[in-house]
């Protein structure tokens, strides 16, 4: 959930750190869309949880602007964030994906992910949207598969490993381009647009309740829908606000514990590629599952995988880390996340007799 707000006194020190000396100045916004816009960068991680809190008491903001991290409100709303985010990114790869294609799809859901983030780091506009269409676990699949050449394609081993290098380093170029272009373009429009008023209490207690029926609406459409939209969609659906209320979580009570890089967020992109592992794992067994098990497999990848674990999140984090630490938080991040799939995947390929391709029918 992408919500910024004004540092705490250590987060400000922190900032005030990161930033050149002849820039460097207490005035300066300090909300992690101002980082990004003016170039600057933050010396502690712990200053970047804002990212992912809701408006708080610190900031001076009038009642009406403030949330508290766990108010139902809060939660609520990324009910709605989680189902329109997954359906962005499913959407987005079945459009991109075809024969003879030139780009990965993941690569468009990604940037086009990160731009909103972007924008909405920009404008200060609390959107939880963004890091549930973007997906590191897919994206460190994604990688693997190449590595071990899942597709089965005519090539050699330095053809898996370029192809596994290229997939890494155009994503992380284009998300952290999408995600300043972002920035840039809400500056550009945001002196033009009129401020955004904190809606009354009942439109408040109204957005509250259909946020939840929005999310109630997911289970008949997962058992009424016919079948075959169960692991296309609808299963994603199910499993999609518990894995982004999981990372939300994570993020609140992590990402603010130490320094070096967001705890939480990395934690969350870590347990959410080594559950995907599984997940493959298990749709690639030689044994038959059942085609309600394959979906609720695909579903728990698509949606609890996928919304439990962020690129844009993680993008907007590296980009406002200063230099080496952010490096650090890539570097690990990246070999967590590949290390775990070498453990998970890898042991069921070559040991286990598990199919590099999925094995379930839908």
């Amino acid at each position: 959930m992408s919500k910024e707000a004004g540092p705490t006194a250590r987060g400000a020190e922190s900032i005030s750190q990161g930033v050149n000396p002849s820039s460097c100045s207490s005035t300066l916004p300090h909300d992690v869309g101002s980082i990004i816009a003016s170039h600057r960068t933050v010396a502690y991680a712990d200053s970047l949880a804002t990212i992912d809190r809701p408006p708080a008491e610190d900031e001076g903001l009038p009642p009406a602007k403030i949330y508290r991290p766990y108010s139902v409100h809060v939660l609520a709303l990324l009910m709605p964030a989680s189902i329109f985010g997954v359906l962005a990114r499913l959407g987005l790869q079945a459009l991109v994906t075809y024969d003879g294609q030139s780009v990965f799809p993941l690569a468009y859901v990604q940037a086009t992910g990160c731009f909103i983030m972007g924008v909405a780091l920009g404008m200060k506009t609390p959107l939880g949207f963004c890091g549930s269409l973007t997906t590191f676990s897919g994206w460190q699949v994604d990688i693997f598969d190449s590595w071990v050449d899942s597709g089965q394609f005519h090539r050699t081993g330095l053809g898996d490993f370029i192809d596994g290098l290229t997939k890494t380093w155009i994503t992380l170029v284009l998300s952290l381009a999408s995600l300043m272009f972002g920035v840039y373009i809400a500056g550009l429009i945001l002196p033009y647009l009129p401020p955004l008023k904190p809606p009354k209490r009942n439109m408040r207690y109204c957005l509250t309740v259909l946020s939840i029926f929005t999310y109630a609406a997911t289970f008949p459409a997962y058992f009424r829908l016919p079948a075959n939209y169960r692991h296309q969609a609808t299963a994603a659906l199910l499993f999609s606000y518990p894995g982004t209320l999981t990372r939300y979580l994570l993020s609140i009570n992590l990402n603010p514990r130490i320094k070096l890089f967001p705890l939480g967020t990395f934690t969350a992109n870590a347990l959410g590629t080594a559950l995907l592992g599984v997940f493959h794992v298990l749709q690639g067994v030689p044994s038959a599952v059942s085609p309600d098990a394959c979906s609720l497999l695909q579903g728990l990848g698509d949606g609890y995988c996928g919304c439990l674990t962020t690129v844009s999140t993680f993008a907007a984090e590296v980009d406002a880390l200063e230099g080496w630490k952010a490096s650090f938080y890539v570097i690990l991040s990246w070999a967590v996340g590949q290390l775990l799939l070498l453990i998970i995947m890898g042991s069921s390929f070559w040991v286990g007799h598990v199919s590099k391709q999925l094995t379930c029918s839908f």
